[in-house]
């Protein structure tokens, strides 16, 4: 064991101890309860799901709820028997709000599920001795409550070269993790050594007040050659912070709005290593805790070992209580602690104290006064804050000042309350607006969240309507291209374009010859093919006759159109066709380059185009025999305003109407109303028709 430097925090306190209360007995069991309620959410993060159904049995250490989130802890049946219920419950909460969770009747029998315990840890990989942890559903026995696992696996961001073992247990009253640490020592040093080979730190740091004797002395004879530093600080508190306790052991302070990963170190409670001792070798879920219960108002105040979702009542009554005496029932300790609203609630994981305290033990402080700017809160907090400007801003709800002057690195010990001569209750204005800023953070994110799905809708459907604009225009350049074809086709009656020599239509003999020889020709392929297939002389005499008649029908058809007059070739129609379908396109050319805001050149050139095609029209027009065609100008009446009003306002009369007409259920006045709209519409449009 290394012997290192200490420093020291800034602030702190010594408030009456009163361990002396509850430290000199061992550590009992609690009788074991008839229904234990438990629930859901018993760790930072996101509220473990149930896997049971009411009306199982479950059996000592069965899941019975699993993570369902990045951050969780599952849960675990603490004794065999029957799931009643599923449901809110009441929870260890200072509002006295119900909360989800599992009711489980006990059977009496203390049934154990199978288990797979690991005598051999060493042979395990680092992510199957984590996965353990996480199976087992441990979360901080400190009283923060955040999941082991998820804490250890910062490894894989960060190297930590540091592990803290927090054993100062500075709070009044609270002796937990001594009674643990006299008695369990071994089961401790081994759940470090377990911590060591996972997260593979170059240092291990045990800190543990110099109020713990012996303690202090158990837990060196368990260490016996490890090369664990163990340190004894001085008695002050809050040294059992986490930040605290860091900068204690190695003279580094966490930044603010950090995590202790940030510098390389993680903390865990000795309460948490013992039960990683449990979960890894016994194969043992986290079940049950050693909770102190301590205070006046017990005849008998000690540390228990307690299955989770004990109700409180039960356990202070094992332990004497007097509910005469007791003037409130506080969780955890004197400084950190709640008050309780009922007997009720359940035991959870935080759970580290029951304090029954008379009134005269703990009288409750007197009326708030004005604060008198003394500044012996600022000298006192371990965070180095000023509590006294963090006051004001929360009660003028000045959230950005109160973040600027680092409101979250509070850690709520009260230190600043225990001094303050104006009995202010400072830790409560600082809860209060850490919850407003959380509050007004979520609501900000996710309107932002809202935002960018707009956003990100709005530029979806953009390009969409580019798109489709894009076709658009495409489907109306063509069809604007097929028109002008059209438009100037119709001028010349659609024909077939006779070769030269022939004429350019054909008398009704000619069609019929035609018709003729082509149905010659259709049959005699038709044979052709027949003969292909089936090879007989009747086929071969077919198809002889056949391509007889076909030759002697084309000869009657070429004979007939020689003999017909000729024709006018069509070159000099070909050529005005032409020029009218160039003039077409050339004006569609324009009109698209000004629509689409084209420059004075590119103008410049579609008009002399344009100018071209008109020349080349001309010239065709002449060297043709048609005459020029006559052209009607007509003036299109301007659009009457009125008119279009009145008709589209009985349009949408008409269709409310309709809607209302076809509807289940709809009040007359509202359908008599409706026709009378309409009615109206009709009048005031037969008004303006006949003026």
């Amino acid at each position: 064991m290394s012997e290192m430097k200490l420093w020291d925090f800034h602030g702190g306190i010594h408030p009456p101890e009163r361990k002396e209360l509850s430290n000199r007995t061992p550590i009992q069991t609690a009788p074991l309860p008839a229904r234990l309620t438990l629930p859901l959410g018993q760790h930072i993060g996101t509220p473990a799901e149930p896997i049971v159904t009411v009306g199982e049995r479950v059996l000592k250490g069965q899941p019975i709820a699993a993570v369902s989130g990045r951050v969780g802890a599952p849960l675990h049946a603490p004794t065999s028997g029957t799931v009643s219920f599923i449901g809110p419950q009441p929870y260890p909460h200072a509002s006295g709000m119900l909360a989800p969770a599992i009711v489980i009747d006990s059977d009496g029998l203390d049934e154990w599920t199978a288990l797979e315990p690991c005598t051999d840890y060493r042979s395990l990989e680092p992510a199957a001795l984590l996965e353990k942890i996480r199976q087992a559903g441990i979360s901080g026995l400190g009283g923060a409550g955040f999941p082991t696992a998820v804490k250890l696996a910062a490894r894989s961001q960060r190297k930590i070269h540091t592990l803290v073992i927090n054993g100062a247990e500075c709070e009044p009253y609270i002796t937990a993790d001594d009674r643990l640490m006299r008695e369990r020592a071994a089961e401790l040093v081994v759940g470090i050594e377990i911590l060591v080979r996972l997260i593979e730190p170059e240092q291990v740091l045990i800190g543990i007040e110099d109020n713990k004797p012996e303690a202090i002395a158990a837990v060196r004879a368990a260490l016996g050659e490890q090369p664990f530093g163990l340190r004894v600080l001085p008695t002050k508190y809050p040294s059992g912070g986490e930040r605290q306790l860091i900068e204690i052991l190695t003279g580094l302070q966490v930044p603010s709005g950090g995590l202790p990963a940030d510098i390389g170190m993680i903390c865990q409670n000795v309460g948490t290593c013992v039960a990683i001792h449990d979960a890894v070798l016994k194969g043992r879920p986290l079940i049950s805790r050693i909770v102190t219960l301590t205070g006046e108002a017990l005849a008998r105040p000690m540390n228990v070992e307690a299955l989770l979702g004990t109700p409180v009542g039960e356990l202070l009554a094992f332990a004497g209580l007097d509910e005469e005496r007791m003037d409130r029932l506080i969780m955890g300790g004197p400084m950190m602690g709640f008050t309780l609203p009922s007997l009720d609630a359940p035991l959870i994981k935080t759970g580290n104290c029951l304090l029954a305290p008379t009134r005269s033990e703990l009288p409750p402080p007197p009326p708030a006064l004005p604060c008198i700017r003394c500044g012996a809160c600022s000298d006192v907090c371990p965070a180095s804050l000023l509590p006294q400007q963090l006051h004001f801003f929360a009660l003028g709800q000045e959230h950005e000042q109160l973040k600027a002057y680092n409101l979250f690195d509070c850690i709520e010990c009260g230190a600043c309350a225990y001094v303050c001569p104006s009995t202010l209750p400072l830790v409560q204005y600082y809860r209060a607006a850490k919850a407003e800023i959380r509050e007004l953070e979520q609501k900000h994110h996710k309107a932002e969240h809202a935002r960018q799905r707009f956003e990100l809708r709005q530029e979806r459907l953009r390009k969409a309507e580019e798109q489709k604009e894009a076709e658009r225009q495409a489907r109306a350049e063509k069809a604007a291209r097929a028109k002008a074809i059209q438009a100037e086709s119709t001028s010349v009656p659609h024909q077939e374009v006779p070769p030269a020599g022939q004429p350019a239509g054909l008398s009704d003999l000619q069609k019929k010859l035609k018709i003729e020889a082509s149905m010659a020709q259709v049959a005699l392929r038709k044979a052709e093919k027949q003969l292909a297939a089936h090879a007989t002389p009747e086929l071969e005499n077919q198809v002889a006759e056949l391509r007889s008649a076909a030759k002697a029908a084309q000869k009657a058809l070429e004979a007939a159109v020689a003999a017909a007059p000729a024709a006018a070739p069509a070159s000099n129609d070909a050529a005005l066709k032409k020029a009218k379908i160039e003039l077409a396109m050339k004006r569609a050319e324009l009109k698209k380059a000004e629509k689409a805001g084209a420059d004075n050149t590119e103008l410049t050139r579609l008009h002399e185009a344009l100018a071209g095609a008109e020349r080349a029209l001309h010239a065709a027009e002449e060297a043709s025999d048609k005459p020029a065609p006559h052209l009607v100008r007509t003036e299109k009446r301007p659009v009457d305003e009125k008119l279009r009003a009145l008709k589209t306002e009985l349009a949408f009369a008409r269709a409310d109407l309709r809607k209302l007409e076809r509807a289940e259920a709809v009040d007359p006045p509202v359908l008599e109303s409706a026709r009378t709209r309409l009615a109206e519409a009709e009048r005031r449009l037969a008004e303006h028709h006949s003026e």
